[in-house]
C-alpha cells in the first residue's frame, strides 16, 4: 500500500470514528412534537477555576429523581470527564411551565456543608438539553461589613429558569437563569429546609437548526480577538521574514565565499590545510552514539507530526464544532493508533540505514518513548482523580478499552511498520566517506555549548507563536471555545519553518567551528521550543489563571509536561531533517577525498 492511500486510510477512519460518536451523541433527529418529552441530562459540578476538578452532579444532595438513568457515554466523552444522567427536570416541548417542585428537602448539617463549601469554592452545573450545552453556578456568597469567622454570608440557589428558543419542531438555543431572588441561606451549621422549583419558557426564533452552535464559537471570532489573532500571525509572519532573510543572505554569501574558496584551493593548492566545516568533511556523517535511541526519537517525532496533521484536517473539515464532546479525544486515540506504524518504519529504516543490528530493541524503545511516559503520569494523574473521586478519573472499562487499542492495533501496526524499514533496504546518502579515526573537536566558547544553542534555537520558535498559546490554554484549561482553526495551522506552519531556519544556521555555525557532532545537537536545539512552552505554563499558572489544589495544580502540569515532551519530539524531528537536508547539500557540493 502507497504511503498516500495510508493516509487517506488513516483519514476516512478517523472521519468515520468520529461521526459515529456524534450520531451516539446526538440520539435522534432532533425533531420534536409538541408535548414530546425533551432529554436533559445533568453532567458534572466543579470549582470555576479549575476545569479539571469535576464531580458527578448528584454526589451533591440535590433532589433525586425517581428513574436515575446513565446515558451511554462514547470513549472520548469518557475521556473529557462527562458523566451524563437524566436530570430531575421535566421539559416538553413547547410546554410552559411556572414554578414547578422538584422535591422539598430538609438539608442535613452535613448537606448543608458540602453546598457551603461549593458555593465557597465557586462551584458550576453543567447539563446538556437537547445535545446543547448549559451552564449555571450553585450559589452565592457576600462579604459582610463586620469582621470575624463569619464575614461571609453563603447562599443556595433553589430556583432554575430555563429560557428556550425552537423553530419549527427544532429545539434552537437554551439558556438558564438561577433566580437571584430566590435563595436559601447555608452559612449556619444547622437543617434548612428547601424547595427546590424550576420553570420553563418556550420563544420561536428565527434560527435554524444548522446555525444552532454558532454562537459558542462566536466568542473566538469577536472583532476584537481577531485583531489579536491576525497580529499574531502578522508577528509571526515577520519573524519568519526577518529569520528566513537573515539567513538566506548569511547562510548564502558565506556558503558562496566556501564553495568558492574550496574550489580554489583544489585548483591552485591542494596541499595547503583545509579550515572550516570542509575540513571535518570525513567525519560529519560519522553515526552518532546512541543511534537507537535517536532512531526511536526520529519515530516518535514522526508519528506526532502525522498525528497533529490529521488533527488539523479534521478541524479544518469542521469535525470539531464546539462541544462536539469527545470527539477530539477519539480523534487522538484513533489517529495515534493508525499512525504507529509511520514511527515503526521510521525508527527501523534509519536505524538500520545507521548499520544497527538489534532492530527489535530499537521498535521496543521506540514503542516506549512517548507512550511509556505519558502511560506514567497517567496512573499516577488516574489515583489522584480516584482519590477526589472525580470524574477525571477513567472508569475500568474505559482504560481496558484503551490496553486494548495499543495491544490490538497500535503494536500489531508498529511491528509491520518496523518490519517494512528493515526491509526496506536503503542505504544512508553520505556524500562523503568517513574516515577510521574521528578528529580531535577544538575547544569552544561558552556560548557555543548546547545549552546557549538551546535557548537560543527555543526562543524564536516560541516568539512567533506565544499570542496564540494563551487562547489554546485559555481554551484547554479554561472554559474558552476556540474555533478559528485557520489561524491555529498558518501559526502551526511558521512554527515548523523556523524552527527548521533556526537548527540549520545553527548547524552551519557548528560545523564551521569543526565541531563534527552535529546529530544530537540539532535535535535538541530543534526541540527546545518544548521548554520554553512549559516555561509559559508557569507563567500561565501564577499570572493567568486562577487554578488552585493539587489535583488541579497536578493535571495542569503533568499533562503539560507530556505535550510538551510531544512538542520536543515532534520539532526536534523537524530540526534534525532539516539539519541533515542541509548537511548533505553542502558536502555534495564541494569534492570530498
Amino acid at each position: 500500500m502507497g504511503s498516500r492511500s495510508w493516509w487517506v486510510l488513516v483519514l476516512v477512519a478517523t472521519i468515520v470514528s468520529c461521526w459515529g460518536e456524534l450520531v451516539r451523541s446526538d440520539g435522534g433527529d432532533h425533531r420534536y412534537k409538541s408535548g414530546d418529552q425533551v432529554p436533559l441530562f445533568v453532567n458534572k459540578v466543579g470549582p470555576f477555576n479549575n476545569p479539571s476538578e469535576t464531580y458527578r452532579y448528584f454526589d451533591l444532595p440535590f433532589c433525586l429523581s425517581g428513574h436515575l438513568k446513565d446515558k451511554r457515554e462514547a470513549l472520548g466523552e469518557v475521556l473529557n470527564g462527562d458523566r451524563l444522567v437524566s436530570a430531575p427536570y421535566s421539559i416538553n416541548f413547547r410546554l410552559d411551565k411556572e414554578s414547578q417542585v422538584i422535591c422539598k428537602k430538609r438539608l442535613t448539617e452535613e448537606d448543608v456543608a458540602k453546598f457551603r463549601h461549593a458555593v465557597a469554592k465557586d462551584y458550576y452545573f453543567e447539563m446538556y438539553f437537547d445535545d446543547l450545552p448549559i451552564w449555571g453556578f450553585l450559589g452565592k456568597f457576600d462579604k459582610e461589613k463586620k469582621d470575624g469567622p463569619e464575614e461571609y454570608k453563603y447562599y443556595l440557589y433553589k430556583h432554575i429558569h430555563f429560557d428556550i428558543r425552537y423553530n419549527k419542531d427544532r429545539v434552537i438555543e437554551i439558556t438558564v437563569h438561577t433566580e437571584p431572588n430566590s435563595l436559601v441561606d447555608i452559612t449556619e451549621n444547622k437543617e434548612v429546609d428547601v424547595e427546590f422549583t424550576y420553570s420553563v419558557k418556550w420563544k420561536e426564533t428565527d434560527t435554524t437548526f444548522q446555525k444552532r452552535m454558532d454562537k459558542y464559537s462566536q466568542t473566538s471570532s469577536r472583532p476584537h480577538h481577531l485583531e489579536i489573532h491576525w497580529f499574531s500571525i502578522i508577528n509571526s509572519c515577520v519573524t519568519v521574514l526577518l529569520l528566513t532573510g537573515f539567513l538566506a543572505t548569511i547562510l548564502m554569501r558565506v556558503l558562496k565565499n566556501d564553495f568558492v574558496k574550496y574550489t580554489h584551493d583544489e585548483e591552485t593548492a591542494e596541499d595547503l590545510e583545509e579550515t572550516g566545516w570542509k575540513y571535518i568533511h570525513g567525519d560529519v556523517f560519522r553515526f552518532p552514539k546512541h543511534k537507537s535511541l535517536l532512531a526511536a526519537a526520529l519515530g516518535s517525532g514522526t508519528q506526532l507530526f502525522a498525528l497533529t496533521v490529521f488533527i488539523f484536517l479534521l478541524a479544518l473539515v469542521g469535525v470539531f464544532y464546539p462541544y462536539n464532546r469527545g470527539a477530539l479525544f477519539t480523534a487522538l486515540v484513533v489517529i495515534y493508533a493508525l499512525t504507529s506504524g509511520i514511527a515503526g518504519y521510521t525508527a527501523a529504516s534509519f536505524y538500520c540505514q545507521l548499520e544497527g543490528t538489534n532492530w527489535v530493541r530499537n521498535l521496543l524503545l521506540t514503542s516506549c518513548l512517548f507512550c511509556g511516559p505519558l502511560f506514567l503520569t497517567f496512573c499516577f494523574l488516574n489515583s489522584v482523580a480516584i482519590a477526589y473521586n472525580s470524574t477525571a478519573a477513567l472508569p475500568f472499562g474505559t482504560i481496558l478499552v484503551i490496553v486494548l487499542i495499543w495491544t490490538l492495533v497500535t503494536s500489531p501496526l508498529l511491528v509491520l511498520g518496523g518490519i517494512a524499514g528493515k526491509n526496506s533496504k536503503a542505504d544512508f546518502q553520505a556524500p562523503c566517506r568517513t574516515t577510521k579515526y574521528p578528529r580531535e573537536i577544538p575547544s569552544l566558547p561558552w556560548y557555543r555549548s548546547i545549552l546557549p544553542q538551546m535557548a537560543m534555537a527555543g526562543f524564536l520558535p516560541f516568539s512567533a507563536i506565544y499570542i496564540e498559546l494563551y487562547y489554546i490554554f485559555a481554551s484547554v484549561w479554561g472554559h474558552r471555545t476556540y474555533t478559528i482553526y485557520s489561524i491555529l495551522f498558518i501559526v502551526f506552519i511558521i512554527l515548523v519553518i523556523v524552527t527548521a531556519f533556526i537548527t540549520v544556521a545553527l548547524t552551519y555555525f557548528q560545523l564551521a567551528a569543526e565541531d563534527h557532532e552535529w546529530w544530537w545537537r540539532s535535535f535538541i536545539c530543534g526541540g527546545s521550543t518544548g521548554l520554553f512552552i512549559y516555561g509559559y505554563c508557569l507563567y500561565y499558572y501564577y499570572a493567568r489563571s486562577g487554578m488552585y489544589g493539587f489535583m488541579q495544580t497536578s493535571f495542569f502540569f503533568g499533562y503539560m509536561a507530556c505535550i510538551c515532551y510531544g512538542f520536543f519530539l515532534m520539532l526536534g524531528t523537524v530540526g534534525f531533517r532539516a539539519a541533515l537536508l542541509f548537511v548533505r547539500h553542502i558536502y555534495r557540493s564541494i569534492k570530498c577525498e
